[in-house]
């Protein structure tokens, strides 16, 4: 924050002090307050920049301010004037010029009708950002050579080193606007948008998809479609992913599949490649689902992102969808518990084929894996230990000399500012105070299943890593925030029967924490993990049970197709 004020203030600063040298004249002064001005403006914070624009100061404006300057400089110490203030109109104008090519460029490249991945479809790839130049702002700084060089004419009294920095300029800036012209007479091929279309659209037909993974949302909400690529890269069908969000093709994860973005409500519901598909599978609840919801002869199938106890696993949106999948027979029963209007035979028990790697060993290293649930979108103050008891969980683990491996939600701190600070507060411990403690992991790698074959024991709240950290068999510990009593505790939360449960103060974490050192058959809780586990995930080979739902829900699809 102070350093973002003092740039601020010598930003600003600067220019009382141009206009009061340039009118002086003081040639000195002036120079040194252009090098100040130009240096602090590049220092200056974006987060400070936005601020200024808000008020009507935006970087157009300042650099507006210093070539003013310099040219009221030249004109009190009577020296020629013309070609600086003439040549700095027409580098505005080219640059304005460029700007509306970049922009255009920018349009033509970057917001098609249809982004796509693993399609081979041939376009011509969009030129350097460095060259659109992030819409002509950063080519306000081509006003140096001569706003400097006037400085320097002020102090040797004659003209021409300012002309010299104004034929500089607008040499750079004819080359600049050259170039883009040469790249939007390349890129005639993906201006038209009824063209890249139906070039995406032939590619998608070639491919003749049977199922589609459909995801809206934010980029960091993501990996609730990223936990399924493995998935259906697996699956004897061919299966393509439908984004709706243009950062989100970016941020999925990388996957061998085809992937399309269609942002466009219209150019969704109008294109035609994805028409011999008969299963959508939707891994969250959101109002751009409708559009694929719509589709006739399509089996629509909720498939979430992990089943739990908290309520986005029996969300009353749920029952606009054809099927849901659950894991096991809790994923049944808490539909049944909720009347949410989910009927019983849409319910279909799939298993979780995401958790075939996982490990049923532990390092036996006494390594903790702390992985939080998020805040949630209620004041539910019960919802995530991560504000209640994070920091101090982490301190007591510390202290009890066992490794702790940090995983948050990819969604922590994202409401809640209570939530913000303490999650900065376990990571400054963990990579500051303690770094030879243990580890903070965010991000996709290492992958949370891999953080629970790295783990001797897990330490979370109610969510869909406790479900799935139940294949390991291992000891787990959910967090008890309200202090519930344990028979009410898991009448609400049955995926906490086979846990311990760990009070805001911490007072059963030594008694846990002894169950490390112990052999792991004298775990008191390890039959109970046993026969909650099939409970929970279902039985049999996940993968196969997945695929043959699948199968099942497409010979559906086919029915409706003809009905």
């Amino acid at each position: 924050m102070g350093k973002k004020v003092l740039v601020t203030g010598v930003v600003l600063g600067s220019y009382p002090v141009l206009a009061a040298a340039a009118l002086a004249p003081a040639p000195w002064v002036f120079a040194a307050a252009v090098l100040v001005s130009y240096t602090a403006e590049l220092a200056l914070p974006k987060a400070a920049a936005d601020q200024l624009s808000r008020v009507h100061l935006g970087v157009t404006v300042r650099f507006l301010a210093r070539e003013m300057a310099a040219v009221l400089l030249l004109a009190r110490l009577g020296l020629p004037f013309a070609a600086l203030a003439g040549g700095l109109f027409v580098f505005h104008a080219m640059r304005a010029t460029q700007t509306g090519l970049a922009l255009l460029l920018h349009r033509w490249h970057h917001l098609r009708p249809v982004e796509s991945r693993n399609l081979a479809v041939t376009l011509p790839k969009p030129p350097p950002e460095s060259l659109l130049g992030q819409r002509g702002t950063r080519l306000l700084y081509f006003d140096v050579p001569p706003v400097v060089l006037a400085a320097l004419s002020g102090l040797t009294g004659v003209a021409w080193p300012a002309d010299a920095g104004t034929a500089v300029t607008l040499a750079g800036m004819a080359a600049v606007t050259a170039v883009l012209g040469l790249r939007l007479r390349r890129a005639a091929p993906v201006a038209d948008r009824r063209r890249v279309a139906h070039l995406v659209d032939e590619r998608v037909r070639a491919y003749d998809p049977e199922v589609i993974l459909y995801f809206s949302g934010s980029a960091n909400a993501v990996y609730q479609a990223s936990m399924w690529l493995p998935v259906l890269e697996a699956l004897p069908r061919r299966a393509i992913v439908v984004l709706r969000e243009r950062p989100l093709l970016k941020a999925l994860a990388p996957t061998s599949l085809p992937v399309l973005c269609i942002p466009s409500a219209v150019d969704m519901m109008n294109f035609r490649g994805l028409d011999s598909a008969r299963v959508a599978l939707f891994a969250s609840n959101v109002g751009n689902n409708i559009h694929m919801l719509r589709v006739p002869g399509v089996v629509s199938v909720f498939v979430g992102h992990g089943d739990s106890d908290k309520e986005a696993s029996f969300n009353p949106y749920t029952k606009v969808y054809d099927q849901v999948w659950v894991a096991g027979p809790a994923g049944r029963d808490r539909y049944r518990r909720a009347g949410v209007g989910v009927r019983d035979e849409a319910i279909v028990e799939v298993g979780r084929p995401q958790l075939a790697g996982i490990s049923e060993k532990g390092p036996r290293t006494r390594s903790v894996l702390y992985a939080p649930t998020w805040e949630g979108w209620t004041e539910d103050l019960f919802h995530s230990s991560v504000a209640t008891m994070g920091p101090h969980l982490v301190d007591a683990l510390l202290a009890e000399g066992v490794r702790v491996v940090y995983k948050p939600h990819p969604l922590t701190g994202h409401r809640s500012m209570a939530v913000r600070r303490a999650h900065g507060a376990i990571v400054d411990r963990l990579r500051r105070e303690h770094p030879d403690g243990g580890a903070v992991v965010m991000g996709p790698a290492p992958s949370l299943y891999d953080c629970f074959n790295d783990a001797d024991l897990l330490i979370s709240d109610i969510s869909s890593v406790v479900a799935d950290f139940m294949a390991s068999g291992k000891p787990y510990v959910v967090t008890n925030v309200a202090d519930r009593e344990r028979a009410e505790f898991v009448a609400r939360y049955p995926s906490a029967g086979a846990a311990y449960l760990l009070s805001k103060d911490l007072r059963e974490l030594p008694g846990i924490l002894a169950q490390l050192s112990k052999d792991p058959g004298e775990d008191e809780l390890a039959d109970a993990r046993l026969g909650l586990r099939d409970y929970l995930l279902g039985d049999g080979e996940p993968m196969a049970r997945f695929a043959a739902a699948v199968d099942e829900a497409y010979r559906q699809g086919l029915v409706k197709q003809v009905l």
